[in-house]
């Protein structure tokens, strides 16, 4: 699936834009989706001495997934196709790693 297949896709579960707040609760809703990722993270450091063979992959990936809706609906929320998201992305990351700079901090590096 390519990602404007996978944000249509996404759109026919979500809110109508115009929905009051709809916007926060989108960039809310990426937050918590992202935190619980870190939260498992967090009990496997602590609960199983940072193993990651002990990482429940189909969770991962289930949570993943639900980050990515929330990705895909922001987006779309500002008219941004979801693979343009995807193509700056790897465009900003390959200029970095050409100017050797994919270390360190900042967004204008």
């Amino acid at each position: 699936m390519d990602l404007d297949d996978y944000q249509k896709a996404a759109l026919r579960t979500a809110a109508p834009r115009d929905k009051k707040n709809e916007f926060l609760h989108l960039v809310l809703g990426l937050v918590g989706e992202s935190g619980e990722i870190a939260e498992k993270v967090k009990k496997i450091i602590r609960d199983h001495d940072s193993d990651l063979s002990t990482v429940d992959v189909e969770d991962l990936t289930k949570e993943l997934g639900d980050v990515m809706w929330y990705v895909a609906v922001l987006a779309d929320y500002f008219d941004i196709p979801l693979s343009e998201v995807g193509e700056k992305n790897i465009e900003k990351l390959a200029s970095r790693q050409k100017r050797s700079v994919l270390g360190g901090s900042g967004d204008n590096r």
